[in-house]
């Protein structure tokens, strides 16, 4: 008999973010998370997410023992700006026993109807910028530090209880040595001259900071017209600051300003830190916080991560982006980066495709969101 109770202790909290640790300890291409930050991202206190979305974590057991776990999740900004009566769900992990995807799911489903939702999709976070999606392709492929991984049963699981497939995801890879230097060289020459732009480099966190507002106002600018996007508040926008400021390498971030400085163009890059939170094993202390530094700080990096990518609307469609990849390309070519990793990117989202077209990507992982309605 399986049985679901909803976490209400920080000891409770602590194993809902363990739980993954044995779930997926045999799993050569999980990545843990650091767990400290695992559990800081579910303090109401700490988390500015919870200022625009409600959030009920549970824990499903069987003789005694944590089976799996799933967060209930409302966003209200989702709710209150776009009428959609969604909820959310995320964090969602159990061993191969139809018995438990059943109850977590049927708990997630009273949540639901309980605050009068019409359905229910998952797995995604509390905001546009959080994990989404159940892997369905590329279990093999090594996975990243912001992307959720799964077992390959995950999947049938959710059709089996009545699921579809709502939004499909595609993660690529871009092997550098496969990328034309000449033709971004060439068109990034053109793209400058035409529109008088220019690009910025920046070497220190001090410099990076000053351009983290109005990039974040781009990234809301760019995004605008998908149906689910919702704006990033400034509580968020410190949170993730403080949260991903560690990781970022200055030379990994690029920009395009235009005659009068005004940003119209970003990207950021992170260096693959997957085989050192392997390593650290969710832990900082007392070897964790030794990985991560030397992934940090190392001169050469195998692969790179393109987190964030946004072109002012006013740009899309006109060769910017060759801008950013040239920079990339001197850049990849000092550090010794081999491959470029994309992460989840909506499969219908035509503009984004158009911007990847003259780098071979290729499709080595696909993810989905999973929907039920309940009217």
């Amino acid at each position: 008999m399986v049985t679901i109770k909803e976490v209400g202790s920080k000891s409770q909290l602590r194993e809902f973010v363990k739980f993954p640790f044995e779930l997926y300890k045999k799993s050569a291409n999980w990545v843990p998370p650091i767990m400290a930050d695992e559990m800081a991202s579910f303090d109401k206190e700490n988390n500015p997410a919870f200022k625009t979305a409600r959030a009920w974590l549970f824990l499903a057991y069987s003789n005694g023992k944590i089976v799996g776990r799933v967060v209930a999740i409302i966003n209200t900004l989702e709710l209150e700006r776009q009428n959609i009566k969604k909820m959310r769900f995320g964090w969602c992990d159990f061993i191969d026993d139809p018995e438990v995807s059943k109850s977590l799911m049927k708990k997630v489903i009273e949540m639901a109807q309980t605050h009068k939702m019409d359905h229910i999709e998952g797995p995604m976070g509390f905001s546009n910028l959080d994990k989404v999606g159940v892997l369905t392709e590329g279990f093999d492929s090594l996975g990243t530090m912001v992307t959720w991984y799964n077992h390959p049963y995950y999947a049938a699981h959710f059709e089996a209880l009545g699921f579809r497939k709502e939004k499909e995801y595609f993660e690529n890879t871009m092997p550098t040595s496969d990328a034309d230097p000449s033709f971004f060289l060439r068109i990034n020459k053109l793209v400058k001259k035409r529109f008088s732009l220019k690009e910025v480099n920046v070497s220190s966190k001090v410099e990076l900071l000053e351009y983290v507002d109005p990039m974040f106002d781009l990234l809301d600018l760019t995004y605008a017209k998908l149906a689910s996007y919702a704006p990033i508040s400034p509580a968020q926008r410190d949170y993730i600051k403080k949260r991903f400021i560690n990781f970022v390498d200055p030379e990994f971030i690029k920009f395009v300003v235009d005659e009068n400085d005004r940003l119209i163009a970003f990207a950021v890059v992170l260096p693959s830190f997957a085989r050192a939170l392997q390593k650290a094993k969710g832990k900082l202390f007392p070897f964790g916080w030794y990985h991560l530094w030397r992934a940090k700080n190392r001169k050469k990096v195998d692969r790179a991560i393109f987190y964030l990518i946004g072109v002012h609307p006013d740009y899309q469609n006109k060769g910017v982006t060759a801008i950013i990849f040239n920079q990339y390309y001197e850049t990849f070519t000092k550090r010794g980066v081999k491959t470029g990793i994309r992460t989840p990117e909506l499969s219908d989202n035509l503009a984004a495709r158009q911007i990847w077209k003259h780098v071979q990507p290729t499709v080595h992982k696909k993810r989905c969101t999973f929907r039920m309605d309940l009217q």
